[in-house]
Formats: structure tokens, sequence, C-alpha cells
């Protein structure tokens, strides 16, 4: 389950999820068990009739990533919206990125994004956006997933008021200009350095867009799995124990760097020139690192991310705060402390200088800088920053658990350290943290846990075991 969804309605078998931010499931099955055509007309009839009772005339900027079912989830979705009277502008393949700029770009009211991020292959899904080409917030989505619900109220379009629909063949072109018109991105500098980089696209969108980006950077590139034709070459999540072929590529090719990207290119790791994993949580650290030195400000996370993040602030004169997990709940933290940088741990960089969404390209443009300016490795780059470890882990729990008084249980036995309860409870120790939130899908208490050495990390999972065995 994807730690970014923050509010969840379930149908049936659970594999149907509707969340704030849109619906995903598995393709094929029964109505209102798994993602069938049905599902996405009704969800993409509630977001249309949503939009509609907003502004007088709609235009949504719809695009995919390269999933095997996205091209027939995508003719659902248009018709279905063209029928509602809403006019439509195709990216066709694209990127969450690109799709969230190019909302903004064409004065759209709406975006839908296809896509079910680091999911396997058999998901998909409808993420849905708002005029700003962000997600949406509580509000919104409760709105939508009730529509969803009250089909009768619906009412489509005459024939003479039908929606119309354009293809826009130059927007990921348009995001990548924008990213190499940033102050902080020196892609003439960049070009000197003559880097030779390894990507790894998952044979996704990212086998299309990061390439494009690293040679208008004049980057020399190796591709691995880049053919976006929806057959994932490994599991689309983008950890260690996935990249294996990228360390192998980054060691044999003599590469600078390696770089991964999930399936719509919104989350980001990089390789050492070793081929180790520079680690998930330490992508915004470094991106959040070099803007901080140029651009003092604040920063923000969610609460599951590293605490490094904290650490390369405050020396820059900046304050770090943590929001809820989710990228809405990010998003609004980063607008409300001003913050120049922001992102969650999953290798999600959000730049306000760009737009407000998480985005792989704008890092990848800043690291590379960043690299070029202080004239070091990916290795050496990230020995100088803090060296946490984290761990992430679940307890099945009994049916019968009353998971939120368990919750304020757990609170209560560590009400003499730093305890948040904005999203389940996190406890902050001197030397580490842990983080534990129930899952609205499952019987089960998800933990987070960062500390410096192993033996901590077991200490504090430990302590919530036992408070667990004892309720």
């Amino acid at each position: 389950m994807n730690v970014r969804e923050t509010f969840f309605t379930i149908f049936a078998n659970m594999t149907l999820i509707s969340s704030i931010s849109g619906i995903r499931g598995t393709i094929g099955g029964t109505p209102g068990a798994n993602l069938t055509p049905l599902d996405a007309l009704r969800f993409s009839m509630a977001y249309g009739t949503w939009l509609l009772k907003q502004h007088q005339s709609v235009t949504v900027v719809i695009g995919r990533d390269a999933r095997l079912s996205g091209p027939m989830i995508q003719q659902i979705v248009q018709q279905t919206l063209i029928g509602l009277g809403i006019n439509i502008i195709d990216l066709g393949l694209s990127t969450t990125p690109t799709v969230e700029m190019e909302v903004v770009r064409q004065n759209a009211q709406g975006g839908v994004i296809l896509t079910a991020s680091h999911n396997p292959k058999e998901w998909n899904a409808l993420k849905l956006l708002n005029s700003d080409g962000e997600f949406l917030d509580a509000s919104a989505g409760n709105q939508i997933n009730a529509l969803a619900q009250q089909l009768n109220s619906i009412s489509f379009a005459d024939v003479d008021a039908l929606g119309t629909l354009i293809k826009e063949p130059k927007a990921l072109d348009h995001h990548i200009d924008a990213i190499l018109n940033l102050s902080l991105v020196d892609s003439a500098t960049v070009a000197k350095r003559s880097f030779k980089v390894v990507v790894d696209g998952v044979n996704s969108s990212g086998g299309i867009a990061v390439p494009a980006l690293l040679e208008r950077m004049g980057v020399e590139v190796i591709k691995i799995h880049c053919e976006p034709n929806g057959n994932f070459p490994h599991n689309p999540e983008p950890l260690a124990k996935h990249l294996t072929d990228l360390s192998n590529a980054v060691i044999d090719n003599g590469a600078d760097l390696g770089i991964a990207v999930d399936p719509d290119v919104d989350r980001l790791v990089f390789m050492d020139e070793k081929g180790v994993l520079f680690g998930e949580e330490y992508t915004l650290v470094a991106c959040a690192d070099y803007v901080l030195k140029h651009t003092p400000g604040n920063t923000v996370s969610n609460l599951s991310s590293t605490r490094a993040l904290a650490e390369v602030t405050q020396p820059h004169g900046g304050d770090y705060a943590a929001s809820a997990v989710g990228e809405a709940h990010v998003v609004a933290l980063m607008k409300k402390t001003n913050a120049v940088i922001g992102g969650e741990g999953n290798g999600g960089v959000i730049y306000p200088e760009l737009h407000y969404g998480r985005d792989a390209l704008v890092g990848i443009a800043l690291f590379l800088t960043q690299l070029t300016k202080e004239n070091t490795t990916v290795s050496a780059l990230k020995s100088k920053y803090p060296n946490w470890l984290m761990r992430k882990d679940k307890i099945t729990l009994s049916k019968t658990t009353d998971t939120d008084a368990l919750l304020k249980k757990i609170a209560t036995h560590f009400s003499d350290e730093q305890v948040t309860t904005i999203d389940g409870v996190k406890v902050d120790f001197p030397q580490g943290w842990i983080h534990i939130r129930k899952s609205n899908t499952e019987p089960i208490i998800r933990i987070y846990a960062e500390a410096k050495t192993t033996a901590e990390l077991d200490q504090l999972v430990t302590a919530i075991e036992t408070l667990v065995a004892t309720d």
C-alpha cells in the first residue's frame, strides 16, 4: 500500500481503492471490486461533474504512464468527460509532473494522470488534479467520492455541447525547457563535466523523459529498460533490491552514476559510481542541501522521512517542519511555511520555483548541477551527510484490535519524549525516532524507524512490538 495515500474508502475485496486523490485498483474482474471500465466511467463522471459545479467551461489535461491498460483507461476517461461537455488536452504517454505543469500552462481547470505509481503492472489509477495542477484536498476528494455513488444525479451534455479533444505532443519539451531555465540549473556547466549516466526507466515514461532531459544537459546516456512498453522488467518501486541491473550497468560501463525512477517519474533514486544506491531518503536531502546554499529558507518533508533533512536545513539558517504523510499535506505545509524545497523520503522532490509537485526531472537537474559545482562524485557527496539507518516494518493485529486505542496507549507510554499525533504516533528520541501509523485497508500497523545503528533500530521496533503484544 502506498504510504502517500491518507484517506481511503474501500470497496469489496480491497483491490479497488478510492482516495482523496483518485481511484486505483487491479485491472479486470467485477465492477466495484476491481478497476474495471465501469469503475473508470463512474469516477470520470463524478470528477467531471465536480469540475462543472465550479466552472462554466472546463478543460482537463490527461496523460498516462506506459502501463498495458493505459490506452484503454484513457479512452474511457476522455470520452466520458467529452460526453459531459468537457474539453480534453491529450498528452498521451507522459509523466505525473508533466501533467501537473501542463494544467497550469494550459490554464486548464483540472488534470487526470493514469498511473498506479510504483505498483505492479496489473494496477492502474486515476489521479485527479485541481486547477493549480496539484492533488485534491480531502474536501474535494470526499465530494467526488460522494458523486460516484450518486450517478443518477449526473447529467450529460447534448449533442451540440459535447467537449473537444486536442493532442499536445510538446508537453515534455515545455517541462524540460522550464527546468533548464531555472536559475539553480546550469546545463552548460554540467555539459562540460561530460557525465556518463545509466538510466533505468522501468519500461515506462521515464525511459523517454529522463534521457530527453539528460541529453539536453549534455550528458552521455546509457539506457536500460527504457522501452515504454509497460512490461516492467522488475518490481517498479525504485528500491535497492530491485535495481541490481542498474548497479551492474553502472559498474560495467564505468558510469559516473545511475538514475532510476518509478513508472510515472515522480520518485527518484541515484546509484553512485560504485554501483551502490545513494538512498531514496537522501535524494531530497542532497537537492535541498544544494538549494539551501543558494536560496536559504525553510524545508518540509513528512513524518516518515529522514531526520537528515532537518540537519542540513538548520546550518543554512532555515527551519524544518514535518507534515502528515501524503503529498497534499506536504504541499500545504510548504506553502504555510514558505519552504524553498520539500518532498517525501521516498525519492520525491518538490521544488516550488518550478511547481508544487514531486518531480524526478527537476531533482535530476539540481543534483547534476550540484555534483558539477562542487566537483565531487556521488559517493563523496553521500559521505558528507548524516548517516541515518531506516527500517520500514509492519505488525499484523487481531481483527478485534482497537487500533486507535492502541495508538493512544503508545503515545501515553512515551509521553516523556517528544510525541507527534497528527498522523498516527511519532516519537522522537535524541538518537532516532519511530513512527507508527494504522492502515485503513487491513488489520496492521506500519512502523517506520530511524537510528544510527542496527541495534538502536532493533530497540525501537522491539519496544513497539512489546506494547502491541501486551495490548
